[in-house]
Parts: C-alpha cells; sequence; structure tokens
C-alpha cells in the first residue's frame, strides 16, 4: 500500500474511533483515553518537520471540532509533535531508517518504544489537562486526571501495536 495512502487511512481510522468510541468512554471523570494520538506517535521516521508539525496541527484540529474544545487538542498535539524529534534522537541511536519506515513495537522493541510513547503521551496529556483546567489551584487533581488518563492510553497503544503492527 501507498505509504501516504496508508498515513490517510491510519488518520481516518483513528480519528473515527477516538469521535464515535473513546470519547464516550469517561472512568469517573478522571480518566479518558486518546488514542488518536498514536497517528503522530507512527508517522515515518523520515518526514520533514513543517509535515510533521502540519499533520498534528490537522488532527489536533479535527479532534478539536468534534469535541468542541477549541484549540486544546491542536495544542497539545502540536506540542507533541515538536517534542517527538528530540524524543526520538534521545532513544534511538543515529541510524539509517528504510524509507517508510516508522517507529513501532515491531522495529525499536518493547522498552524503547513503550519509554517512547510513554515520553510523547506524557508531554500531549499533561500540556492537555493543563490547558483545559488553566489554573493552578486543581493542579494535583489535573495531574491526577493527566496520569491516570496516560496509563489507560498506554494501555490502548500497546494493544493496538500487538493486534496490527507487530509486523513492520
Amino acid at each position: 500500500m501507498n505509504l501516504s495512502l496508508q498515513i490517510l487511512l491510519r488518520f481516518i481510522i483513528l480519528v473515527a474511533l477516538q469521535v464515535f468510541i473513546l470519547n464516550n468512554i469517561h472512568f469517573g471523570g478522571y480518566i479518558n483515553p486518546y488514542l488518536y494520538v498514536l497517528f503522530v506517535l507512527m508517522l515515518p521516521y523520515e518526514i520533514p518537520g513543517w509535515a510533521l508539525l502540519a499533520l498534528s496541527f490537522i488532527l489536533g484540529y479535527t479532534i478539536d471540532i468534534f469535541t468542541n474544545t477549541p484549540g486544546m487538542h491542536l495544542a497539545a498535539t502540536v506540542f507533541m509533535a515538536f517534542s517527538r524529534p528530540a524524543v526520538l534522537r534521545l532513544l534511538t541511536q543515529k541510524q539509517e531508517y528504510d524509507p517508510g519506515s516508522y517507529p513501532s513495537l515491531g522495529s525499536m522493541g518493547l522498552q524503547t518504544f513503550f519509554t517512547y510513547a510513554f515520553l510523547l503521551v506524557f508531554i500531549h496529556h499533561t500540556s492537555l489537562f493543563l490547558l483545559e483546567v488553566f489554573r493552578f489551584s486543581e493542579i494535583l487533581q489535573t495531574l491526577m486526571r493527566s496520569g491516570l488518563s496516560m496509563l489507560f492510553t498506554m494501555l490502548l497503544i500497546i494493544i493496538a501495536q500487538y493486534l496490527f503492527y507487530t509486523k513492520h
């Protein structure tokens, strides 16, 4: 399958899954899974920075439209995408990647992929929940919501990796 078609299909599936199923899951007001971040996590290694930020912008804007959260998902997703190259440099050695290859459980191994995903999901969720509350008076509750949502999102990401992406 063509790489750009594969990226488009992944975008549509993750947005639809997020909007129609995962946005309706709220465990006690503390756990909100955001699996759509998997789209940014799995963009190809060699994607130019401008394209990474542009796709993240479109993804965040699309989620904001469906969730009626003006700019919060957009800002958190773009910040996560902005941090992605630094996290990749931190965790992987400088090496040549096959064209079209992307970070996944199969290509990075469990420990490296988990650390990569954990750091970026932490960045996304913390910034998203801090933007949502936008005050420090509820910082403990905000950090608890962020942490619990992050753990649930990580569980979904690892399950998705084992189900769909271990072959790459």
